[in-house]
């Protein structure tokens, strides 16, 4: 069995992975921050991806993650998945991280390969622990409830290791620009009444859609899921198998990493891909969703949405002295 800080015995007989009590983090840090590249480019006066740039309040979105999480997941146990091109943004960031708990990916092939990626390193470290997934373009007005519900979440895959858990947090109006998810009923579970059953993804629905969807009660996808290693790679490999194969090939071992240049070769030939369209989109028998209630949850795709949110959140601008300014300033304007 996996012993408490035995990092790297996870096998058993046929190369079973261990279950492990702790739950560990994985931040998604390897985007390239496209839909926001008008305001950080403003903001930082060259290229750095979202993620990297102080865009609400005084810390990174990267760095606000890591304080979000710690509260509910040990800084020990999370991990960050970056790509090389990436390095001079990250370096410094993470100085304090320890290397085992940096993924480098050589390119951006997408959040599949990310997950895929990541995974292979939780399962060298710790067999098969509790893993969640976190993006990092995300802002939460009620971060400590957000804590509680990642706590509950990880409670409920103890009791349900079948499942993935994904956090649905409440609509407020009917987003165009956000995924949605829309429930089928209730799940039975002795820890909480918010749990209920997937019945399909709407990716960027059309207005009159929308409106349908907040009408029935349907949550946005914050695309922060949590569940046991193996059943995410259980999930992968009948999705896309292809991929999985890709990212596992000459592996001496389940659960080690492809080196050097093997992943050099590996990565350039993958397709980029998106988990929730070719994972969670066709695999939600294994899936439920935890409703996150009142947390004040926003998505930082677009320009217009962070002036929002600091307007909402009472934050102060760190623009001031930026090249540009005045477009912040216009835009701030026009938001507000």
């Amino acid at each position: 069995m996996v012993l408490a800080g035995q990092e790297g015995s996870n096998q058993v007989g046929k190369g079973k992975l261990v279950n492990h009590p702790q739950t560990w983090a994985v931040v998604l840090a390897g985007g390239d921050g496209t839909r926001l590249r008008s305001l950080t480019r403003s903001i930082a006066g060259e290229d750095r991806p979202k993620q990297f740039c102080r865009l609400c309040g005084s810390r990174t979105l990267l760095a606000q993650t890591r304080f979000r999480l710690a509260p509910a997941i040990s800084p020990d146990r999370t991990l960050y998945t970056v790509v090389k091109a990436h390095e001079r943004f990250y370096s410094d960031e993470l100085a304090d991280v320890t290397p085992s708990r940096v993924v480098v990916q050589p390119s951006n092939k997408g959040t599949t390969a990310a997950v895929i990626y990541s995974l292979r390193r939780i399962t060298s470290l710790a067999g098969d622990p509790i893993v969640g997934f976190f993006p990092t373009d995300h802002h939460y007005l009620r971060e400590m409830r957000f804590a509680a519900s990642v706590r509950l979440a990880a409670k409920v895959v103890m009791s349900r290791p079948d499942r993935l858990i994904l956090l649905g947090a409440s609509a407020e109006y009917p987003e165009v620009e956000y995924g949605w998810i829309e429930p089928s009923g209730r799940l039975d579970c002795r820890l909480t009444k918010s749990l209920l059953r997937v019945n399909r993804f709407w990716e960027k629905p059309a207005s009159h859609v929308a409106q349908a969807l907040l009408a029935r009660g349907c949550l946005w996808n914050t695309f922060v899921m949590i569940g046991r290693a193996s059943a995410f790679l259980e999930m992968l490999k009948s999705a896309v198998p292809g991929m999985v194969r890709a990212l596992s090939a000459d592996r001496p071992l389940p659960g080690t990493e492809l080196a050097g240049s093997n992943a050099d070769a590996a990565f350039a030939r993958l397709t980029p891909g998106d988990f929730s369209k070719q994972v969670l989109s066709v695999s939600t028998e294994q899936l439920a969703l935890l409703r996150l209630g009142n947390v004040g949850w926003s998505d930082l795709g677009t320009p217009e949405r962070v002036v929002s949110v600091m307007a909402r959140s009472g934050l102060r601008s760190h623009w001031h002295g930026a090249p540009h300014n005045e477009n912040l300033e216009n835009l701030a304007e026009s938001v507000s």
